[in-house]
């Protein structure tokens, strides 16, 4: 029964033209959906660097919808030599653009995570129009071989910006990033 009223309150809030309407007594009460790509990215002691991305995927996709988490380049890129960076956000984007794989160029370019991180989130909003065209958004974390940390968002408000955890040697960091769109939500 859960899982039946879940659905309904999908089909309900997928478009604003169809004729799904909330259940008059409330029916569906404060239950949220539960989604989200997670990447962990990693160095080993010899210097190795590897990474993961796992994602719940897009609750009542489109049958044959892929997203961009098992796609390498899109979702997730590692290079030995550089570095690594993963995504989580509207797939689409970041297949579109080769979003992880744009950001480990970068980096092998000289850039820094942080700003690698934030102008792949810029190529982003560049290809599809402009910030004013932007309705989804798109984060991104990296890392270089150096242990430079970088994370952006493309939405965001000042007092809940992009995050990452990072565990060393020296114990739990969160590393605070940027969003480039601020409040937009």
């Amino acid at each position: 029964e859960k899982a039946r009223l879940v659905w309904l309150e999908w089909k309900e809030n997928l478009s604003k033209d169809d004729d799904w309407l909330p259940p008059a007594d409330g029916l569906y009460g404060k239950m949220k959906r539960k989604t989200g790509t997670i990447n962990v990215l990693g160095m080993g002691v010899h210097g190795d660097v590897a990474g993961i991305t796992t994602t719940s995927g897009l609750f009542g996709k489109i049958p044959g919808r892929i997203g961009d988490s098992p796609i390498i380049g899109a979702g997730l890129f590692v290079d030995n030599e550089v570095g690594a960076a993963g995504a989580t956000g509207r797939g689409e984007e970041l297949i579109r653009t080769c979003g992880s794989f744009l950001l480990v160029e970068k980096m092998r370019a000289g850039k820094s995570p942080q700003q690698a991180c934030e102008e792949v989130v810029e190529r982003i909003i560049y290809v599809n129009g402009g910030p004013d065209k932007v309705d989804f958004n798109v984060k991104l974390v990296a890392f270089n071989k150096a242990g430079e940390i970088g994370v952006a968002s493309m939405m965001g408000e000042e007092d809940n910006p992009p995050f990452a955890s990072v565990i060393t040697r020296s114990g739990l960091r969160v590393v605070t990033g940027k969003s480039l769109l601020k409040g937009k939500q």
